[in-house]
């Protein structure tokens, strides 16, 4: 008889893909409309599908907005999580300071709002998940059990989708963005105790990201040469940047792209 696998290394099937059950039930759920769907189990949250799922616990989760009821309950039943290799999206408002000083409270967060959910939808569509919105910045997984194999493509993307959606591919945005993107080993699960968990991930992986994003000007995406080579990023006649990262003994290597 096989030996009983570890709540980490069913974790561990799910974040790569590689479990029989989910993809069934992405299959059965897949065949309901509408979108956005949970990102683990495919459930409707648009209408028509919603309408018949949700009294079956599988509306939206008030903690994870693009994680399912019923896929948060089955979250904490197991929490835990696994190291896997993730790209990870960051994108900052640049001069957010001058911004809030510049207009009413009321107007500013009007703006933040609005930026959340170009944000929202642009990952929602390259199969990322919204991992948090903090202040002035946006924190994004790409995790290749739901984006894929092309987990790297896909934030890199998505950050130059966000940088289009955004105006800052030219010369007037409506909201001054700059962005980050790598690929590396992260812990991916839930993390917390009790009622206040929550499904992110942690690492050196996340804080390299974070503080490409603080380094990235106005209108560019700092990618590290990680996650060039795991997007298959056409480096011709882009610009190089060394950069020495807070709280890093060594130098990160990225490529500066723009929308």
């Amino acid at each position: 008889m096989a030996p009983k696998r570890t709540v980490d290394e069913e974790w561990r099937d799910v974040l790569i893909g590689d479990t029989g059950a989910l993809k069934r039930v992405r299959w059965v759920m897949g065949h309901i409309p509408s979108e956005p769907r949970c990102k683990f189990c495919y459930a409707p949250f648009g209408r028509p599908g919603s309408a018949f799922l949700r009294f079956a616990g599988f509306g939206s989760s008030g903690v994870n907005r693009r994680l399912c009821r019923a896929c948060m309950k089955s979250l904490h039943k197991k929490p835990g999580g696994a190291e896997v290799e993730i790209s990870l999206l960051f994108a900052d408002v640049r001069g957010s300071t001058t911004l809030a000083e510049r207009m009413s409270a009321q107007a500013f967060s009007q703006l933040m709002a609005r930026f959340y959910g170009t944000a929202a939808k642009v990952i929602d569509r390259r199969d990322g998940i919204v991992d948090k919105f903090v202040g002035d910045e946006v924190v994004a997984l790409f995790i290749p059990g739901f984006a894929g194999s092309d987990h790297a493509a896909d934030a890199v993307e998505a950050a130059r989708e966000l940088l289009r959606e955004t105006g800052n591919d030219g010369d007037r945005p409506w909201i001054p963005i700059g962005a980050g993107v790598h690929t590396g080993v992260a812990y991916v699960g839930t993390v917390g105790e009790g009622d206040a968990q929550d499904f992110t991930a942690l690492g050196d992986a996340v804080n390299t990201t974070a503080r490409l994003a603080s380094s990235a000007g106005t209108g560019e995406i700092l990618v590290t040469s990680a996650a060039a080579a795991a997007s298959a990023l056409d480096t011709a006649g882009l610009e190089t940047r060394t950069l020495s990262l807070r709280g890093r003994d060594e130098t990160v290597e990225t490529w500066v792209a723009r929308a």
